[in-house]
């Protein structure tokens, strides 16, 4: 049974292009990392071949696979301690969705590590009940494994669960996983292919969801958000000895 807006509880996002503004910073490593590894980097081919499954990329790049585990070494190096900022509205636009009383969360082909760092400098910290990051699966986008994840991690059903991405690979997970998908215009090159993916809703801008999901009855009184595992660096770090692994955490890539 197709899933209609108004069955929807619970919205769950990709986190670079969608949430944060993150393609130059990306990018940029990606340039650093293959001058160091002394390989030509061709624009044009990044552009019509980047996927948030980042090896997808390497190997449209000619880059040989044993190079791989170096490439992520380096890419990470060269991201560094960068914070991506957050798209325009998406603070207000989140805040205002929690408000109605929908469930959000995150899942990303991103590192924990930098997704934390950043979630906990944004007004979204506090806000997501789940958030996957790569270290959470064993497969990558479009695979559903991570959506599907964050759906058990949220005690939520396919048929009241969008999901909003900026890449074709991002709603082909959505699709796969059953679930309404939402394709949001943003910086990445991926998001030139992302109408020809045809989600389900296509927006231009993240502040035209509450447009399509805060109208009606309110979802307060059709679900219960679980209680909110996702924590900053340092609480992590603090609460490592209860073994809160898999928190619900996990394009750049990392």
């Amino acid at each position: 049974m197709p899933v209609t807006k108004s069955d929807v509880t619970t919205l769950i996002f990709d986190w670079d292009g969608t949430l944060v503004d993150s393609a130059h910073l990306g990018l940029l490593a990606f340039q650093k990392t293959f001058a160091e590894l002394g390989y030509v980097f061709p624009i044009d081919i990044y552009e019509s071949s980047y996927s948030p499954n980042w090896y997808t990329t390497y190997r449209a790049l000619n880059l040989p696979e044993h190079l791989w585990k170096r490439a992520d070494e380096l890419w990470l190096q060269h991201y560094g301690k960068e914070t991506a900022e957050l798209i325009l509205d998406v603070g207000e636009t989140l805040t205002t969705l929690h408000t109605a009383g929908y469930c959000l969360g995150v899942v990303t082909s991103g590192s924990e590590s930098r997704v934390t760092r950043e979630l906990s400098v944004s007004v979204l910290n506090g806000l997501l009940d789940a958030v996957i990051c790569n270290e959470h699966i064993t497969n990558k986008k479009p695979h559903p494994e991570g959506l599907e994840l964050a759906l058990d991690r949220l005690n939520c059903k396919p048929h009241e669960t969008a999901y909003v991405g900026d890449a074709p690979e991002d709603i082909e997970m959505g699709k796969r996983s059953n679930v309404l998908t939402v394709g949001v215009r943003s910086n990445y090159p991926s998001s030139s292919r992302l109408l020809a993916a045809e989600p389900d809703i296509y927006i231009e801008s993240i502040a035209e969801l509450t447009k399509h999901f805060t109208g009606g009855e309110s979802p307060k009184s059709k679900v219960q958000c679980p209680k909110s595992n996702v924590q900053s660096p340092k609480s992590k770090v603090e609460s490592a000895k209860s073994n809160v692994i898999g928190l619900l955490l996990p394009k750049t890539k990392y």
